[in-house]
């Protein structure tokens, strides 16, 4: 099964996304935490550890994934449960990377799309996280409009693919697409 979660900053996705990933967990399937953020600096380094600690002893590997997101599977099971947390960093570590003197790649989000969609239909589980941060009018600075612009790009694309479309807001669930698909996974996250 493949789902897509948005919603705001600290609503709650991940906790969803957690435990509908162990979910779908039949008992010797491995199940990945593809931690998608890129430290930059000591107060990610913590929000990372601390994100680890909250997983610990949940039944997920984490693996650390910064760009190229499709060759994933070159490297783990594609029968195995996969929770990509989260395509705003993603698109961050492919749009803004340093090395570039912090100049922009504006197909950064073409780029990460086409490797979603590959990833989507290479493996059977997998459960993505993206944060809805576009649904502002007011006007932003060009980089962040650009960016802005996108991961909505990216998050159409992989809500047209997933079987099931998630939106997260304080806690509430709204399902948009895949209600069928939902009876297991309710009494999962309850």
């Amino acid at each position: 099964m493949k789902l897509f979660i948005t919603g705001g900053c600290k609503n709650g996705k991940s906790t969803y996304a957690e435990k509908i990933a162990l979910s779908l967990k039949k008992s010797a399937t491995p199940c990945f935490y593809v931690a998608t953020m890129q430290p930059m600096d000591d107060e990610d380094r913590e929000r990372i550890a601390r994100h680890q600690a909250s997983r610990e002893g949940m039944g997920f590997e984490t693996i650390e994934w910064h760009a190229n997101i499709d060759k994933l599977v070159n490297h783990y099971d594609k029968d195995s449960i996969f929770l990509l947390d989260s395509t705003t960093a993603l698109l961050a570590n492919e749009m803004f990377t340093v090395g570039r003197n912090y100049e922009m790649d504006l197909k950064a989000p073409k780029k990460v799309a086409n490797e979603l969609t590959k990833l989507l239909f290479a493996v059977n589980d997998v459960v993505i996280v993206s944060d809805y941060i576009y649904g502002d009018a007011q006007p932003f600075p060009e980089d962040t409009e650009a960016y802005r612009k996108g991961l909505s790009l990216i998050d159409r694309t992989c809500a047209a693919v997933c079987d099931v479309v998630i939106e997260v807001y304080y806690g509430n669930l709204i399902v948009y697409k895949g209600e069928e698909f939902m009876e297991g996974i309710y009494e999962a996250i309850t």
